[in-house]
């Protein structure tokens, strides 16, 4: 497969307005857009382009969604980065409730990402038990773990990890794939037919100016990978070979961020600012529209939804029927 061309920024349309930090990403089969809501929700644009929110009600526990899921019912699951951490159901009527807040006696700390696979199993991503959450912004640190929610429970399938971010099973339904943000690679791990994981398999790293978030697959065999603080898009054909996509970064300032997190001091600083001159901190992708050719970035800073079209269609994911 040849590399796929780049995508200029003059090339970029965006979705929305005032939305409050749309970090993960979700697409309809109707053409509704979801992303996730920082104030305790979830934003939705439809197809003509109205804009709403489905904001909790009563909010005690300062929910704050980072990935969002749409489960089969039409509720929404919302991961928690807030310090109460866990992974909470929303209902469309704004409805709050837990629905899983610890793990073998372990209480979930500040959760990253939900999602639900084809058969209603909930895969859930901790990127760091540490706190404040910066300390795990190193190469060094492997305390994230994913968990399994199925008929037999809830339990921690993987443990170890760096700085789990993004997961998602693969089209055949027998890997599940993570990105590990600070490790600065991207792994899988061979899935059995009772959700259990096998042992852990490098897929590609990542050099410099690269912090793998967002993770998708494509509908030729290869995987869409979004990049914080660089702005990078990269796409990972099925012979592993790498092409930047989208790229949007002021270079001598992500050399300054490189150097800090070599030395082992990159912190809040470095994520909170963004270095692109029209995307702001892009997390994650989603493939949307009738065809799945229209890619959709989810960001950490910016107040709408970038888009781009796509050469080769996504890969169409279970919610896109459940929603």
């Amino acid at each position: 497969m040849p590399s796929l061309p780049r995508v200029p920024l003059s090339g970029l349309r965006f979705l929305g307005r005032g939305l409050h930090r749309p970090e993960c990403v979700v697409c309809g089969r109707d053409g509704t857009v979801y992303a996730s809501d920082w104030r305790g929700g979830v934003s939705l644009i439809e197809p003509e382009g109205a804009q709403r929110s489905i904001l909790a009600r009563e909010n005690p526990r300062r929910v704050q969604p980072n990935g969002i899921a749409v489960d089969g019912d039409g509720s929404f699951l919302l991961a928690n980065l807030g310090e109460a951490g866990g992974v909470w159901r929303l209902q469309r009527d704004g409805t709050l409730e837990p629905f899983c807040l610890e793990v073998a006696g372990e209480a979930l700390p500040p959760t990253n990402f939900v999602m639900v696979d084809r058969e209603g199993g909930v895969w859930i991503t901790v990127s760091t038990r540490l706190r404040p959450r910066a300390l795990g912004y190193r190469a060094d640190v492997a305390d994230g773990f994913i968990v399994r929610i199925d008929e037999a429970g809830a339990r921690i399938a993987a443990d170890g990890l760096g700085y789990t971010n993004e997961v998602q099973v693969s089209p055949g339904g027998d890997w599940l794939y993570v990105n590990e943000t600070f490790a600065r690679r991207l792994s899988r791990f061979p899935l059995a037919g009772d959700g259990s994981l096998g042992e852990r398999q490098t897929v590609a790293t990542f050099g410099a100016g690269t912090f793998p978030d967002g993770l998708t697959f494509d509908a030729e065999g290869g995987i869409w990978i979004t990049s914080i603080v660089s702005n990078r898009v990269i796409h990972i054909a099925p012979d592993g070979e790498q092409t930047v996509v989208v790229e949007d970064v002021d270079p001598v300032k992500l050399d300054e961020v490189e150097e800090a997190f070599v030395a082992g001091r990159l912190g809040r600083p470095h994520l909170d600012n963004s270095f692109g001159t029209r995307l702001r901190n892009i997390s994650s992708l989603a493939f949307g529209g009738d065809d799945l050719r229209t890619a959709y970035l989810g960001c950490l800073l910016g107040d709408a939804i970038a888009t781009f079209r796509s050469p080769v269609p996504g890969h169409p994911l279970p919610h896109r029927d459940w929603s």
